[in-house]
């Protein structure tokens, strides 16, 4: 099958376009060249072409791999791409976000709309998913969408404890310098490894006809408090960081007034996975506390925390 991964040198494209060549399939992979195709390896057999998505002709030149299938990842234009390749694709996945759905009624959380989007970038993409899961449908073509939570594992530095990804904010994980968090510290926070997310969209390729027309959250097996996520930092750096629960209002006015950090310790983010286990069998490779230390692993071999 000749597959086309827009996106696919990023954090969960590397691992897919990789898997998907160890299993034979025809791959090219389209980027921006910002990260540079990898070498060696499955990546020898993987084509590539460069263009910046949304860019001028951009569609004509994924049009022009002839795909069986494509995989968008960055998932910035899908009604575009989709009226481009519907006469000659046959399957559309695509990667949208837990954040999607608004802010979640109940945990696990299904990949339904739970409330009004707050980001609107998010709400943006996702409007532009359901009116081309529609449009899919009616072209016949096997169209799904893979909702991930918090994106973990090596090749980017992980979410911290101030809910970015800092790596001087993990220096001081390192070092067990105090953090604070919303009282409880209950909410929940849902790291998945890339290469969990990346077998994922694998099973969706599999398996199209029992993936199509679905949108799937994806995930770990279960989700962490947030008072445990800092605390999994202190036990895989070796140091003893220290909690402190401050009032919601306080926290949200002076520590972390930006929404897109404190809403990882306000929204639960534990997606319900159930039906991606049930329909194509997927099942998640790593805990939560296991891909926080491969990210984290991944930074020391990076040399990030060389002085």
């Amino acid at each position: 099958m000749r597959v086309c991964v827009i996106g696919g040198t990023g954090h969960v494209g590397s691992f897919l376009s990789a898997m998907l060549a160890e299993a034979g399939h025809q791959v090219t992979v389209a980027s921006s060249g910002r990260t540079p195709v990898p070498s060696g390896g499955p990546w020898q057999s993987i084509d590539s072409v460069t263009i910046r998505y949304g860019a001028e002709g951009w569609l004509d030149v994924i049009r022009a791999t002839k795909p069986d299938a494509v995989v968008d990842i960055l998932q910035g234009n899908s009604p575009g791409l989709h009226e481009a390749l519907k006469d000659t694709c046959r399957q559309f996945v695509v990667c949208g976000s837990l954040w999607m759905l608004g802010r979640p009624r109940v945990a696990p959380t299904p990949a339904v709309t739970q409330a009004p989007c707050l980001f609107e970038g998010y709400a943006s993409r996702y409007a532009q998913m359901l009116q081309t899961k529609e449009c899919a449908k009616a072209d016949g073509i096997a169209f799904t969408a893979i909702m991930p939570p918090n994106i973990c594992g090596p090749g980017k530095i992980p979410l911290d404890g101030h809910g970015g990804r800092d790596l001087e904010v993990h220096k001081a994980h390192r070092r067990g310098e105090r953090v604070f968090l919303p009282a409880p510290g209950s909410n929940l926070v849902g790291p998945c490894d890339a290469e969990d997310i990346a077998r994922a969209f694998m099973l969706c390729l599999e398996k199209p006809d029992a993936a199509a027309d679905c949108i799937f959250n994806v995930g770990s097996a279960y989700a962490l408090t947030a008072v445990q996520f800092v605390e999994t930092y202190g036990d895989i750096y070796g140091s003893t960081i220290s909690v402190e629960l401050v009032d919601w209002s306080r926290y949200e006015t002076e520590m972390f007034p930006e929404i897109g950090a404190n809403w990882h310790f306000q929204a639960n983010m534990c997606p319900d996975i159930r039906p991606l286990q049930e329909r194509l069998g997927y099942q998640p490779a790593y805990t939560p506390e296991q891909t926080m230390e491969r990210a984290v692993r991944w930074m020391f071999d990076q040399g990030l925390f060389d002085e």
